[in-house]
C-alpha cells in the first residue's frame, strides 16, 4: 500500500519540456532541486528511508551566490535567484541543518537554451535543404548535357570505322 503523499495510480502524461534539476546525494540526505526561470524548489528527504526531513533549514551556493531557501512543508522549500542563470554548467552547494545534524551537499545544473518550436524557422530549414537539392539537380543535369554534347563531337565514335 502507498504512504501519505504517494499515489501508485497511473503516471501522469509529460507534456513540454523538463525543467532543469540537479541532484545532490549524501549518507545521510539527498536533495533535489528543480528551476523554473528564477524559482527553487527543493526537495530534502532522508537518505536511508526517502522521509521528507522536518525542521531542516537549508543555505544554498549557486554559481557563486547565497541564496537562502525558505521552508514550505516537511521536507520542502523554495527560493528565487537573483536572475536567471546563463546556459551552461553552474555548481550548487547546499549546507543542510536539521537538528544535530549538518551536511555539505553538492551537486550542478546543467542548463541548455530552450529549443525554438518556431514554425518559420523549420520552414526556413526547410526551404534551404530544397534550395540545395534543387541546386544539386540543375548541377548534374547540366553535367549530363555537357557529357553528351561533348561524346556527340568525338570522331570515331562507338560503331564507326575510320
Amino acid at each position: 500500500s502507498a504512504g501519505d503523499g504517494h499515489d501508485h495510480g497511473a503516471a501522469p502524461t509529460a507534456t513540454g519540456s523538463a525543467l532543469p534539476r540537479f541532484a545532490a546525494v549524501s549518507e545521510t540526505f539527498e536533495l533535489v532541486g528543480v528551476l523554473n526561470g528564477t524559482q527553487l524548489s527543493l526537495y530534502l528527504d532522508r537518505f536511508a528511508d526517502n522521509s521528507p526531513v522536518k525542521g531542516a533549514s537549508i543555505e544554498l551556493e549557486i554559481g557563486g551566490a547565497k541564496v537562502i531557501a525558505e521552508p514550505r512543508a516537511d521536507g520542502e522549500f523554495a527560493a528565487v535567484l537573483a536572475e536567471t542563470p546563463r546556459p551552461g554548467v553552474l555548481p550548487v552547494t547546499a549546507t543542510v541543518v536539521a537538528g544535530a545534524e549538518t551536511d555539505l551537499l553538492a551537486g550542478e545544473f546543467d542548463l541548455h537554451e530552450a529549443p525554438h518550436d518556431d514554425a518559420a524557422e523549420n520552414l526556413g530549414g526547410w526551404k534551404e535543404w530544397a534550395t540545395w537539392a534543387v541546386g544539386g539537380l540543375v548541377a548534374l543535369g547540366v553535367l549530363l548535357w555537357a557529357g553528351r554534347k561533348a561524346m556527340a563531337r568525338r570522331p570515331g565514335r562507338a560503331g564507326e570505322f575510320a
